[in-house]
Order: C-alpha cells, then structure tokens, then sequence
C-alpha cells in the first residue's frame, strides 16, 4: 500500500509564497493523476488542482494564476507552488493519488499578518 507524506506547510503572511511537497513511499510514482485538496475550519473538503501523469494539469478558479501544481516522477514527489497567499488560502492541504484513492495526513497552511 503505498503512502503519501506531506510537508511544506506553514505561517505566512498574505501576499507570500510557501511550496508544497507530497512524496510517494513506493519507488515506482503512481500511474494515476495526482491531486491537491485542502480543508478548512468548518468547511468541506475541496478540490484544489490535480495533474494526470503526463503533466497536465488543472485548477479551482480561486487559485488560477497563482498556485502551480507540478510532479517529478524520477522523485516519487509532487508539488504546490502557492504564491501570492491570501487568508481564505488558510486551510489543511492533502494529497491523494486518485486512482489508488489513497490520501496523505495533510498539512496546514496558515495566512496571517
């Protein structure tokens, strides 16, 4: 059963940059798109981006522009560039390769002055 890991979360105040790191335990990188969701307070589960194993990729129109989601399968590793963070960014970010529907542990990202 393979296992996603997390990490790259953090405090950063609005306007800022934080990268997000989801590596896979097995050697051979899933086969499947890839996607991040986050989680916050008191709301449900969303959809943030997902890239299939080609590279391609696709966002929720609240981040368009600004986060850039990205995979190196030679590192079993998929990323989340966020720049230009906003409050509302604040939440838990999981990673989950779809077809397997395994999820990581998530990590949280805090948007504060």
């Amino acid at each position: 059963q393979v296992q996603l890991v997390e990490s790259g979360g953090g405090l950063v105040q609005p306007g800022g940059s934080l990268r997000l790191s989801c590596a896979a335990s097995r050697s051979r990188f899933s086969i499947y798109t890839m996607g991040w969701y986050r989680q916050a307070p008191g709301k449900q589960r969303e959809w943030v981006a997902h890239i299939t194993i080609l590279g391609n990729a696709d966002y929720t129109e609240s981040v368009k522009g600004r986060f850039t989601i990205s995979r190196d399968n030679a590192k079993n590793t998929m990323y989340l560039q966020m720049n230009s963070l906003k409050p509302e960014d604040s939440a838990v970010y999981y990673c989950r390769d779809h077809g397997l529907n395994v999820w990581g542990q998530g990590t949280q990202v805090t948007v504060s002055s």
